[in-house]
């Protein structure tokens, strides 16, 4: 039988997020149930409350880390009790070109994301700011339990979208690898480079975060407002992963790539982006974009991270106070990434 739980989730766009109860689907022969434990708050949750909502209630919420409650009886992948993760989709066409590969987050007829899209059953799909989720056995992750729960769960997103490019241009030892911008997906990214080897540089607006940096583990830190910084670290970087959601200075930082160096963007920045060819020419470098990981390369990412014991810095955060943590991530005000405790649901 559907099962109603509690939620927080938006009526209406640019809405404020509040109590609700929505309805999830019964088990079928290859879903797993979740009770969910924690869910991380990412700024990309936010950008869906600027449109027309898909459905109303909204709920919210892609990075999930919960325990399996209930399967269905032809699942394989997972057992009741085990401790598992859903991140930003939770089916794909599986037809097509890319899902064949494994690549189903490129499905060339769209994925599912795990909230706010059209599911098989014609439902809109509700996300993780809920006391439960029912998904295909496909798109659910084994996370290891060495690893933090809390902690675990903004790797379903910023974990493997900065995990992708590092495993993309196989960075590894002798590698040189900056991080623009120092948040939710810049910390994570230093983690994960320094733990692939490589000498990591963190490039932000200003000093301001340049300790920080240097306390999880980056080699160098440089000023981007300082004008010599692009003279001092010209043709050096392997890779270079922006990080930040507006727009950057992309001819002064394609500079900074040495021969074969690729600059990807795991940010959004919506405006118009232009650049000038001949610095993509010279030095043979790359400019391109990823998107969050595949289903087999985000478990890829998880036993990477536990075999390295990395987690995210995160902040705690009860139901009530989604409205206020989305302020403070407008603000830049969290070190480094707000995490919900699922159990202030039931408050």
């Amino acid at each position: 039988m559907p099962t109603t739980v509690r939620a927080y989730g938006a009526l209406e766009a640019h809405g404020p997020i509040q109590p609700v109860t929505i309805v999830r689907r019964d088990v079928g022969p290859h879903d797993v149930q979740i009770a969910i434990r924690y869910c991380g708050i990412c700024h990309s949750d936010m950008n869906f409350l600027d449109n027309e909502l898909a459905a109303s209630p909204l709920v919210l919420g892609h990075e999930i880390v919960g325990e399996v409650t209930a399967t269905g009886d032809q699942v394989t992948k997972h057992a009741v009790g085990d401790r598992v993760g859903i991140g930003c989709m939770v089916d794909s066409c599986r037809e097509c070109a890319n899902c064949l590969r494994g690549e189903e987050q490129y499905c060339l007829n769209g994925h599912t994301l795990v909230f706010s899209s059209p599911d098989r059953d014609g439902t809109i799909t509700q996300g993780g700011y809920s006391q439960q989720i029912v998904a295909n056995e496909d798109f659910v992750l084994s996370v290891p339990t060495t690893l933090d729960a809390a902690a675990a769960a903004p790797l379903l997103c910023a974990g493997a979208t900065v995990y992708a490019p590092l495993k993309d241009w196989n960075i590894g030892e002798g590698n040189e690898v900056a991080i623009v911008g120092l948040g939710g997906l810049g910390h994570l990214a230093i983690k994960f480079a320094k733990a692939k080897g490589a000498r990591v540089t963190v490039l932000s607006r200003s000093d301001r975060k340049r300790d920080d940096a240097l306390a999880l583990g980056a080699d160098a830190y440089y000023a981007t407002a300082d004008p010599d910084t692009f003279a001092a670290l010209e043709n050096t970087f392997d890779l270079i992963i922006n990080t930040v959601s507006g727009s950057i200075d992309v001819d002064a930082h394609l500079s900074l790539l040495a021969l074969g160096g690729a600059l990807v963007n795991a940010g959004i920045d919506r405006e118009p982006v232009t650049f000038n060819m001949y610095n993509v020419i010279r030095n043979r470098r790359s400019y391109t974009g990823t998107h969050f990981g595949s289903i087999r390369e985000t478990q890829e990412m998880l036993d990477f991270a536990a075999a390295h014991n990395i987690t995210a810095q995160i902040e705690m955060i009860a139901a009530n106070q989604i409205n206020e943590a989305y302020q403070r991530i407008l603000e830049a005000d969290v070190r480094y990434r707000f995490v919900l405790d699922n159990a202030t649901l039931a408050d």
